[in-house]
């Protein structure tokens, strides 16, 4: 047996590898170079094409960019109409920002609990925290992995509940063969550079509806607009004139970053393509280790993977997450935790949310770790990847 790294062992690689990357190319500079040089740096013609793009993409009828992904919630909410004693259902297994959003709009977040096995909300756990002040769903797209959209729709149409997709994982997954960001009334992207399309940051909300969509526009930009047929004060008195018709904020993206979006978004299915071969491979290398679990995915969700999560089976191994955690870094292989459940951190704990609450969640997050997955990766890092996993594996496995 190979001996770890951490005590003492060669470690598996020479140069770490981490656990995500973007992948920018000279398309990408040239795209972002054109627009340096012209005369729009923000407002101007790249956002409308980046809006264009993923309407196209998506088959969603509006789409609107905005500056990040926890922007694009927050404006999927002001579009909801969600207000103070309002209550909105999300997941505890995502970024603060997927429950943080209803807090920015005075509502309460609920937490409903997920599936032991893929880790998404389990629409069972929404229906039981339903209650006449719930006004919508935040249902996040762990990994990247579709929910169950049926399910959580005939709930919200049951309900009357406004149906939010938290998408930042998920671009380039389908669901029953549709596009994620045509299924939700509202979905919402992450241009993060971990993200398997980036613009540095930047987000998008994509919708078919038409008093959504004219509620994001005014979201997104001060609740200003220079639309007549939306002034409330009779016709105006030049081209110059605008209003402020709601309460908004400057969620602006710029056309830099809107540019290198767009030229991302046309490699997008060269990336998934990529991401589903490490998938694949990664599946395969672990399916039968000891001390491993993976996450399982559900046949309707053809997946563009953003995360793959490794969970620890501590009854086969000798180790904590920590050590485990550590032995991978000593091999040059960098991991990552998605995520503490939100309810834990201290600023929800002087909310009154308590631990305990979702025990599935609770129980999944004190195994999981993200190992290295990005469309950038070559066959040598993903083969060192399998091979620190494994190594590590074996160090720690009971006997």
């Amino acid at each position: 047996m190979e001996q770890l790294a951490i005590k003492g062992g060669s470690p598996v690689r020479n140069e770490k590898i981490f656990y995500g990357h973007q992948w920018i190319d000279e398309e990408d500079i040239k795209a972002v170079s054109r627009v340096l040089c012209s005369d729009y740096l923000t407002c101007g013609p790249a956002v409308s094409e980046m809006e264009r793009v993923l309407e196209a993409y998506t088959g969603a009828k509006h789409a609107v960019a905005v500056s990040n992904g926890t922007a694009a919630l927050h404006c999927a909410c002001i579009a909801a109409g969600i207000g103070p004693g309002d209550e909105v259902i999300t997941t505890p297994l995502t970024f603060a920002a997927s429950a943080n959003c209803a807090l920015y709009c005075g509502a309460r977040p609920v937490f409903a609990d997920v599936d032991p096995e893929t880790y998404n909300i389990d629409p069972e756990s929404i229906r039981s925290h339903i209650t006449d002040k719930t006004k919508a769903v935040v249902a996040v797209d762990f990994t990247g992995q579709a929910v169950k959209h049926e399910e959580i729709r005939a709930l919200c149409d049951e309900y009357g509940l406004v149906f939010i997709e938290d998408a930042a994982h998920a671009i380039g997954t389908t669901y029953k063969g549709r596009q994620v960001g045509s299924l939700a009334d509202m979905t919402c992207f992450s241009f993060h550079p971990v993200k398997t399309v980036t613009g540095g940051e930047g987000g998008a909300i994509l919708t078919d509806r038409e008093d959504f969509y004219q509620r994001l526009v005014l979201a997104h930009t001060h609740g200003i607009t220079h639309d007549e047929n939306m002034m409330e004060d009779g016709p105006h008195e030049g081209p110059w004139c605008y209003e402020q018709i709601s309460l908004g904020f400057n969620y602006r993206i710029t056309d830099f970053q809107a540019a290198l979006i767009t030229s991302q978004m046309k490699k997008l299915d060269r990336f998934a393509a990529r991401r589903k071969e490490i998938v694949k491979a990664y599946n395969d290398a672990f399916s039968e280790v000891p001390g491993i679990i993976l996450q399982k995915e559900i046949p309707e969700s053809d997946t563009c993977r953003h995360l793959y999560i490794i969970r620890l089976d501590f009854e086969k191994l000798s180790c904590t997450r920590r050590e485990f955690f550590d032995a991978m870094s000593a091999e040059n292989v960098q991991c990552q935790i998605h995520y503490v459940p939100v309810y834990w951190f201290p600023y929800y704990r002087h909310l009154g949310y308590e631990k305990g609450l979702c025990p599935n969640a609770e129980d999944v997050y004190k195994g999981i770790m993200s190992i290295p997955l990005y469309p950038k990766m070559n066959d040598t890092d993903v083969a060192d990847v399998i091979h620190a996993v494994k190594k590590v594996a074996r160090g720690y496995e009971t006997a």
